[in-house]
């Protein structure tokens, strides 16, 4: 067997199909029909098995049976095989991983220290896309600094939370360095459907999800701009801490607003 049909077989497996069962369809691609023994001879699949497996593969859309004397077996079009095939498991994938992270997320929750160390620039944004499409009722976001693309990963999400009715605040630098370039945030951020307020913040980020978790992000720099190779989040779901830290973004936040 060349190396092609192997691979071949593997995917054929992913279909549920047992070894014989997989080895008949694809000799049936070979053939294109034929009677039940010519398919056991050319597949080296047992006789004694064959009128079982080929029933099987009738009954699950592999196969079509042609009648007469005797019955001949026509291989159904691999593209009409796996487009169906791929369509039942994609789904399946889509629901099963949507069970296991409810499943992930309540045993999260009840993990005695709930904090975590996350490491570099990609894991980081990941994780604050998380923290934002989660959001039910509020996002405050102090930001200051930003990773080269970041700002373009987050403002849909930003903006489609807004749209949900979701209070987004973001406290910025009047300015970032991105990719060796000065950029001003009133240019950068004009798309933005949150609300957004200039401060003097350090070269560090936070984010805060409906008061109930939160993230610290530190990077090291290198000539002003952030490395993120260095990057590290902190995120943290003690909500007493993540309230504590809203309350005191609120009030950053109320004082220079009411100016």
């Amino acid at each position: 067997m060349n190396e092609i049909d192997k691979k071949i077989l593997k995917s054929l497996k992913h279909f549920s199909l047992t070894e014989y069962e997989a080895t008949t369809y694809l000799t049936l691609n070979y053939m294109i029909s034929g009677t039940a023994t010519e398919i056991s001879e050319n597949s080296k699949v047992p006789r004694s098995k064959i009128y079982e497996i080929l029933k099987f593969l009738e009954k699950k859309g592999f196969v079509e049976i042609e009648k007469g004397r005797p019955l001949k077996y026509s291989v159904v079009p691999p593209m009409k095989i796996f487009r169906v095939n791929k369509t039942i498991i994609i789904r399946e994938l889509e629901e099963n991983e949507k069970n296991l992270n409810e499943i992930y997320k309540n045993q999260l929750s009840r993990v005695p220290a709930p904090v975590w160390l996350i490491h570099g620039e990609d894991k980081i944004i990941e994780k604050e896309i998380d923290l934002i499409s989660k959001a039910k009722k509020a996002i405050a976001i102090r930001m200051g600094f930003l990773f080269e693309d970041e700002w373009e990963k987050l403002e849909s999400k930003i903006n489609q939370k807004v749209k949900q009715g979701v209070d987004v605040k973001i406290m910025t630098n009047k300015t970032f360095n991105i990719n060796n370039k000065e950029i001003k945030s009133k240019e950068l951020l004009k798309n933005s459907k949150a609300k957004i307020s200039k401060f003097n913040l350090p070269t560090a980020k936070m984010i805060i999800k409906d008061e109930k978790e939160m993230m610290h992000i530190f990077t090291k720099f290198i000539n002003q701009k952030p490395d993120p190779k260095t990057a590290i989040g902190i995120w943290n779901k003690y909500e007493d801490i993540a309230k504590n830290y809203q309350e005191r973004f609120e009030t950053k936040w109320n004082k220079k607003n009411k100016k």
